[in-house]
């Protein structure tokens, strides 16, 4: 049969026809497959949601770090009580040489020193106020001793105790019961459940000023670093958005994903760089709110590293050209303090416009290059703003690095059940990251703010000065 013919065959063009269909079928089978096998290193999804990491390509036997201290990293000792820590001390020698029998005369050398810390058998104190009682002869009323504002407001425990039940519940992940174990069989101190959620209540409102002082400041902000993570209160889902601004941390709890957070949280009058992902709530906001943004430059070579995994070779050929573009800028950013000023700006600004060359130019006709090549079309500005804009990073590592203690916290306690809850979330949340970016003590910081309410003192201040960060 000729090939005339064979083209005229019926038969040969069902063959032909299911070929083409099953050749489609295979393309978008093995296009499905790739997208089941993105993890965190070819999108945006979390290091979580990986269920089997790859295995390393660099490491091996050989070339896995050990337990322990590495070599060339500084020694971390702790430094020894002072001597007015010191609650008593024992001295021990020796008198005769255990082999020959002479007696031994000293060195002249201190001696070696162990200091051992030992909790003490009952750590806390109990103070009992009594408020007298006096009748007045004349018209027969009765009084009774005033007893001072701290000691009503803080019932039962004082500031310490207080502040400590706090820390267990929010920087321990700790549950009421096992903060009940803790204090009844640790410091045999026996406290109900129901009082403990109390105590937490108080110090919750001890730090509603601190927080709300965080919140005011957050649309004047130069920079802000931005995320958002899932959150379930009675089983319903929430979500927690992180704002990382320079000195500190604000974490809010709402019902919406949407771009409504954050014309709430920020207004529609922000006048700094959003630094974030590319999700759809802020383009919205970018759009609506004429904001400056900084879209994460790691999001975006996961998505490239993606297109390199795919079954069409134009999509891999085309991936491939822009990651060893994204490699050269990054080659350039690592050079940074090797070049003058001048010099880095001049090569950062020929490597971005190289990225986006090779981004929107022989483009192959295919869906998922298409929408990469689309987005940098459309964005690429605000993938590079870290160039243009002294102080923003090029990834939102800052946000997601802040979060990552919430999503340990809501895997331990599996969320809230009401509003205080999200309000006790939200603001001790704040104050651990906030004093961990600040370098201060969260019990001292938690000690104060309660002292201070039981006083109805002004609150401390979780807005630090850049001496004091």
């Amino acid at each position: 049969m000729s090939g005339r013919e064979a083209k005229s065959c019926p038969g040969c063009q069902r063959l032909r026809q299911q070929l083409q269909a099953l050749q489609a079928r295979v393309r978008q089978l093995e296009e499905a497959l790739a997208a089941a096998r993105k993890d965190s290193s070819t999108s945006s999804k979390p290091p979580s949601s990986d269920i089997v990491k790859p295995p390393r390509s660099d490491g091996g036997a050989d070339g896995e770090r050990g337990a322990g201290g590495q070599p060339g990293h500084a020694k971390h000792e702790r430094s020894p009580f002072a001597p007015e820590q010191v609650c008593e001390s024992f001295d021990y020698r020796v008198a005769v040489c255990p082999d020959c029998g002479h007696a031994l005369r000293p060195t002249g050398f201190g001696p070696r020193v162990l200091q051992q810390v030992e909790l003490q058998e009952i750590a806390w104190r109990v103070t009992e106020h009594r408020q007298h009682e006096a009748i007045c002869p004349g018209c027969r009323k009765i009084y009774h001793g005033v007893l001072p504002g701290p000691i009503v407001k803080g019932g039962l425990l004082g500031p310490r105790l207080t502040a400590l039940v706090a820390f267990l519940k929010g920087a321990c992940h700790a549950s009421y019961s096992t903060v009940r174990k803790f204090l009844r069989d640790v410091l045999q101190l026996t406290i109900s459940r129901g009082y403990l959620a109390k105590v937490v209540a108080k110090v919750s409102e001890a730090l509603r000023q601190p927080y709300e002082e965080l919140l005011d400041q957050l649309p004047l902000e130069e920079q802000l670093n931005v995320d958002e993570t899932g959150h379930k209160n009675n089983k319903v889902l929430f979500w927690t958005w992180c704002f990382r601004a320079r000195l500190y941390t604000l974490f809010k709890i709402a019902p919406s994903r949407s771009a409504e957070v954050l014309l709430q949280v920020l207004s529609a009058e922000f006048n700094g760089v959003l630094s974030c992902d590319f999700f759809s709530a802020y383009r919205r906001y970018m759009r609506e709110c004429d904001i400056l943004v900084q879209f994460c430059l790691a999001h975006f070579i996961r998505e490239v590293k993606y297109l390199t995994t795919l079954p069409d070779p134009r999509d891999r050929a085309y991936g491939e050209r822009l990651r060893e573009a994204l490699r050269s800028l990054f080659a350039v950013i690592h050079e940074r303090e090797h070049c003058s000023k001048a010099a880095f700006q001049r090569h950062l600004e020929k490597a971005r416009a190289w990225v986006l060359w090779h981004g929107t130019r022989a483009v192959p006709d295919t869906a998922a290059a298409g929408r990469l090549a689309a987005r940098l079309q459309q964005y690429g500005e605000s993938y590079f703003r870290f160039i243009t804009t002294p102080g923003v990073e090029p990834t939102n590592n800052l946000a997601e690095q802040a979060i990552r203690f919430v999503v340990i916290d809501r895997h331990i306690t599996q969320g809230t059940r009401g509003e205080t809850g999200q309000r006790w979330c939200e603001r001790i949340w704040t104050v651990l990251a906030t004093c961990a970016q600040q370098g201060r003590s969260v019990f001292e910081f938690l000690q104060t703010a309660v002292e201070r309410w039981f006083a109805d003192a002004p609150s401390p201040s979780l807005l630090a000065t850049e001496a004091q960060a």
